[in-house]
C-alpha cells in the first residue's frame, strides 16, 4: 500500500526556520524524506539547523530572507529553484508575536507586526505560487493561530489577532485562486507552544490561569504535536483538501 505521507523526492521551503516552530516544521518534513530549503534572516542560526537536517539523510541548504522584502523573496526562490530545480511544499512560517496596547500603539508597531504576518505570508506566497503554478503541482501551507478565530480577554494583541485573522482568509482566497492549477493552500493554527516567541507570554503572571480556564487540556501544546498536521497538509494525503484552517489546540477554540 502506497504511503500516503512519503515525501521522499519533494523540495520543501520553509520560512521562519532559524528556531521555534520552523526548525520542527522543516525537520518533521525532512522526517519524511524531502529535501529542505531553511529560510530566516538570523543565518547563523540557520546553518547550525541545515547540519541537523542534512543529519537526517536529505539535501539542506541555508537562505538568508527577510520576508518583507520583495526582492530578497525573489532572490530566496530563484536559490531555492536553481539548487533543487522545484519546489512542492512552502510553510509559510516567519511572524512575529507583540503584546501592545490598541489605545497607545503606534503606527510604526501596527505596521511592524502586519507586514511580516500578513504582507510576508503573501509576498512569499505569491512569489512561490509562480513556481508552483509553472509545474503544476504545490502545497502551501501558512501559520495562523488561535488568535485567526479568538482574542483573549485582556490581552493587548490587536495587530496580533488582525494579521492572523486575515492570514486565514488570504489562505481561503489562494485556495480558490489557485485550485486550477494542483496547488492546495491550508493553514494551521496553533494554540501556544513554547518557542522563543511566546516564551515571555508563557512565563507572564496568571498565563497558567488562562491556560486553564481557556484550554480544555489545560495545558501548552508539546514539541511534535504540530508534526502531523504538517505532514498531513504537506503530502498527498490531503490532495482533496484546500482552503482549510486546522487549529491544533488543545480545545481552545471549541468553547
Amino acid at each position: 500500500m502506497k504511503n500516503l505521507f512519503d515525501l521522499k523526492g519533494k523540495v520543501a521551503l520553509v520560512t521562519g526556520a532559524s528556531s521555534g516552530l520552523g526548525v520542527q516544521f522543516a525537520k518533521a518534513l525532512a522526517n519524511q524524506g524531502a529535501d529542505v530549503a531553511i529560510a530566516a534572516r538570523r543565518v547563523d542560526r540557520l546553518e547550525q539547523v541545515k547540519k541537523e537536517i542534512e543529519a537526517m539523510g536529505v539535501r539542506c541548504i541555508a537562505v538568508f530572507c527577510d520576508v518583507t522584502v520583495s526582492e530578497q523573496i525573489t532572490a530566496m526562490v530563484n536559490t531555492v529553484k536553481e539548487e533543487f530545480g522545484r519546489i512542492d511544499i512552502l510553510v509559510n512560517n516567519a511572524g512575529v508575536g507583540k503584546g501592545i496596547p490598541a489605545a497607545t500603539q503606534s503606527d510604526e508597531e501596527w505596521l511592524s507586526t502586519t507586514r511580516i504576518n500578513l504582507d510576508g505570508v503573501y509576498f512569499v506566497a505569491r512569489e512561490v505560487g509562480k513556481v508552483m503554478i509553472e509545474q503544476n503541482y504545490g502545497k502551501i501551507i501558512n501559520l495562523g493561530s488561535i488568535h485567526s478565530m479568538v482574542a483573549m480577554a485582556g490581552s493587548p494583541i490587536s495587530a496580533y489577532c488582525a494579521s492572523k485573522g486575515a492570514v486565514l482568509m488570504l489562505t481561503k482566497a489562494l485556495a480558490n485562486e489557485w485550485a486550477k492549477y494542483n496547488i492546495t493552500v491550508n493553514a494551521i493554527g496553533p494554540a501556544y507552544f513554547p518557542s522563543e516567541m511566546t516564551v515571555d507570554a508563557i512565563a507572564a503572571e496568571g498565563f497558567d490561569l488562562a491556560v486553564k480556564a481557556y484550554c480544555p487540556m489545560g495545558r501548552t501544546g508539546r514539541d511534535g504535536e504540530l508534526d502531523g498536521a504538517i505532514v498531513y497538509f504537506a503530502s498527498d494525503a490531503s490532495s482533496y483538501t484546500t482552503g482549510q484552517y486546522l487549529a491544533i489546540d488543545g480545545g481552545w477554540t471549541a468553547i
